[in-house]
């Protein structure tokens, strides 16, 4: 249904290098490849472990710089373990809505796949996010996020199910969706953390 060939299973998932260049330069194919690779929670969540700190450590050093917000060290760790850990809850967040939304678009639930297409779409965000070092390209990090949201759009007709001519209804309704858990959840972390809501999405924007 997705247009792309269909691959055959492989023992485990991609090294991490491999996974986010292939993500970012030939999405269409790599959706295939993750579709028919073997995964569990916790092989999924080691590479959001690893990309979710980029945007993390890289804003709260922004916000640390001196003639920019220039918080304490102590302020800055604060708000990267918020943003991280905001990043790590939305992936999961994100995960139930595709999975939630599948049957409304003509798709197939599973638990399983919607995380894949959750933590794998953020990686041009989290990526990106180490434009958020440098002010006057700090915008390079919206154009992440955006080029993650194409993600999302590939891939839901792929590991979802959904037809091909459902899937720009099926992204807008999942963001639409995702918006406003994300902002419940960073509020939450925000007051947990007792720095406010340092978190939106992914955690670095």
């Amino acid at each position: 249904m997705s247009g792309v060939p269909p691959v055959a299973p492989i023992a485990g998932p991609r090294p991490l290098v491999v996974r986010v260049r292939s993500i970012l330069v030939d999405p269409r194919s790599e959706w295939a490849v993750i579709d028919a690779e073997p995964a569990t929670v916790g092989s999924i969540y080691r590479y959001v472990f690893v990309l979710a700190a980029i945007p993390a450590i890289c804003r709260a050093l922004r916000w640390s710089l001196p003639g920019y917000f220039n918080v304490s060290a102590s302020l800055a760790l604060q708000l990267a373990i918020t943003s991280y850990v905001g990043a790590l809850i939305a992936v999961y967040a994100l995960a139930l809505i595709i999975d939630a939304l599948a049957p409304t678009f003509g798709g197939q639930k599973g638990q399983i796949p919607a995380l894949k297409i959750a933590a794998y779409s953020a990686t041009a965000a989290w990526v990106s996010g180490i434009f958020l070092l440098i002010p006057l390209v700090g915008i390079l990090a919206l154009v992440g996020a955006l080029y993650s949201l194409y993600l999302l759009y590939l891939g839901l007709p792929v590991l979802m199910k959904a037809p091909p001519d459902r899937s720009v209804a099926y992204t807008v309704v999942t963001v639409i969706a995702a918006i406003v858990v994300f902002m419940v959840i960073g509020a939450i972390v925000g007051r947990v953390s007792g720095i406010g809501a340092g978190f939106s999405g992914y955690g670095g924007y």
